[in-house]
């Protein structure tokens, strides 16, 4: 529960209600008071009104006046657009990390760390589960050398970790096919097989997120 000041409140209401979006805690498609959330947290619903405002303003909720706030599912398009983004900018730094070995070795480390940190965590802690997978992705996107790119796709690491718990809380074999792609993903990146890795990545991120790979760039029908 918040204890917010008046000066915080806002702040504090949105960071909480958001990180409850992202981990599925509250889930797409449910419809919340700003009563229910002001009497959560301890505030008033002045700090929460604002909260939603911002929510909505970046795409998480739709508001509707004496009912309250939707919670915006997780579309299609939406999944089919993150997963796009994603192949172009992992694709781009695995081609540029594979020419270069010294940064391919320190690039397998962090993912091997990684990897043994992933399969250490307990299972029912998807939240945990989430971020561990996306810092996955994170190191190889940064590994790319581009800083215009890799901050770029740290943008998308909300949607990411929040398209991951949707997918682990929908099927519970999702969680051990992660571990499992992550580490074929690592020996593509070891072996400096690009064109590999690119078949990996398709593969893992439409299975995951349950979509069509023939509908992807570059991916298996």
């Amino acid at each position: 529960m918040l204890h917010a000041t008046s000066e915080s409140a806002a702040e504090r209401v949105y960071a909480e209600v958001k990180e409850q979006i992202l981990t599925n805690e509250i889930a797409g498609g449910e419809l919340i008071s700003e009563g229910e959330i002001a009497a959560r947290c301890s505030v008033s619903r002045t700090p929460v009104r604002e909260a939603f405002l911002r929510l909505e303003t970046e795409g998480w909720m739709r508001l509707y006046p004496k009912r309250g706030a939707l919670v915006v599912p997780i579309g299609e398009r939406e999944i089919r657009d993150v997963i796009d983004a994603r192949l172009l900018l992992e694709r781009h730094a695995v081609r540029s990390v594979v020419t270069r070995p010294a940064a391919t070795a320190g690039l397998v480390r962090g993912l091997r760390d990684n990897l043994a940190a992933h399969r250490r965590a307990d299972a029912a802690d998807i939240q945990e589960f989430s971020r561990i997978d996306a810092e996955f992705h994170q190191l190889i996107a940064a590994a790319g050398d581009n800083p215009l790119l890799s901050d770029f796709y740290a943008t998308l690491g909300e949607r990411h970790r929040r398209m991951t718990t949707a997918s682990v809380h929908r099927d519970a074999s999702i969680a051990p096919r992660i571990l499992d792609d992550h580490r074929a993903l690592l020996d593509a990146i070891e072996s400096a097989d690009a064109d590999r890795f690119d078949e990996l990545l398709a593969g893992h991120l439409v299975a995951v997120h349950d979509l069509p790979g023939h509908d992807l760039p570059g991916a298996s029908a």
